[in-house]
């Protein structure tokens, strides 16, 4: 008896030979298909933030040979973006890269998102957390903007010297006191509220006096922060010893206007514009943008705070890879937080 049970079989006739050739040419054909791309569209709020240009030409670049990318600005019109997202979807793309025009449209997206299961990471524009929460498949990744006004604040406390009781040379009229004009991005906006409020909270935490002669809305935006800092300037001139902005492209407006106004000299006739000066007051801004960076290295710009997009944008690629399943969420440069969120912290950038 034969010991091995195992079964030969002869295929000869000739109805089996066309079949076992029909079922090798189907294996053939789909061994031949091509692999699956795994597809994100990128959804920005304007493309006219340098910032945000910045960020997603950042996020292209990195994803490169990792997944494919399809671009999107919605020039500042959440119906645009909607719009955006409903043909991005229409081509079946396997994730969503969003920086909503509005965080409370992040609702709408998160509730379609979830009926056709498809994982949505917002950036830069934090949605509610009640949003958020609606669904397992849905992140944010950006930095804290509270972080950005305490780091504003402590880089001017170092400017003049840390010591709030006796301020250095730049209380320029020796009364104790920081007079200071203010430029803030939108109203309402979460970040520009925040990032006003700290900057403000931390002198005062200090123990510094700061006296905010006036503020001026701007929408993130140079043009606009050049113009409204023309009346400004003409009424506080003789006091005014502090420029703070919600952002570098604001800040950049007004220390044009201010160039046009009479400040930034080369008034100890060294050849370049310094802080020895006596035209040269501080200005800073937020988001080290690279003409921000310039401006520092030219000697206008006091300092930045640097909105690491370089940073997010790898964890933005890298939490892509695991959702798509080519990485584990060990594998994260920067770990999630509560499960939702990865917080890339800011940097100070100033003159030296």
């Amino acid at each position: 008896m034969n010991k091995n049970p195992v079964r030969q079989f002869n295929f000869r006739g000739p109805g089996i030979v066309a079949s076992a050739v029909v079922m090798i040419a189907v294996v053939f054909a789909f061994s031949s298909c091509p692999a699956h791309t795994p597809a994100a569209g990128i959804f920005v709020y304007n493309e006219s933030d340098p910032f945000m240009h910045e960020f997603a030409e950042q996020i292209v670049r990195q994803a490169k040979g990792r997944f494919a990318t399809t671009l999107y600005y919605a020039n500042n019109s959440q119906l645009i973006q909607n719009e955006q997202i409903e043909a991005e979807r229409a081509k079946k793309s396997d994730i969503l890269l969003v920086n909503p025009v509005d965080r409370l449209g992040a609702f709408a997206i998160i509730r379609k998102m979830k009926a056709e299961n498809v994982p949505v990471i917002f950036f830069n524009r934090e949605p509610l957390a009640a949003d958020l929460a609606l669904w397992d498949r849905t992140f944010y990744v950006g930095a804290r903007p509270e972080q950005s006004g305490q780091l504003q604040a402590h880089m001017v406390i170092d400017l003049f010297g840390g010591n709030p009781d006796a301020p250095n040379e730049y209380d320029r009229n020796g009364d104790g006191v920081i007079q200071a004009i203010l430029f803030k991005g939108e109203q309402g906006h979460q970040d520009a509220e925040t990032r006003t409020t700290e900057v403000l909270r931390s002198f005062e935490k200090a123990g510094w006096k700061v006296e905010l002669l006036g503020m001026e809305i701007a929408n993130w935006n140079r043009d606009e922060a050049y113009s409204k800092a023309g009346s400004l300037l003409a009424a506080w001139k003789p006091a005014l010893e502090l420029v703070l902005s919600n952002n570098d492209d604001m800040a950049l407006g007004v220390i044009s206007r201010m160039r046009q106004e009479g400040w930034f000299k080369d008034s100890n006739g060294n050849g370049r514009i310094d802080q020895k000066d006596a035209s040269w007051i501080p200005v800073v801004g937020i988001d080290g943008i690279a003409d921000a960076r310039e401006s520092i290295a030219e000697g206008y710009l006091y300092g930045t705070v640097t909105n690491n997009s370089l940073q997010m944008a790898a964890s933005i690629v890298e939490l892509t890879e695991m959702l798509l399943g080519e990485r584990s969420e060990q594998e994260l440069s920067v770990p999630l937080t509560d499960g939702k969120y990865i917080w890339v912290d800011y940097q100070p950038y100033i003159s030296r």
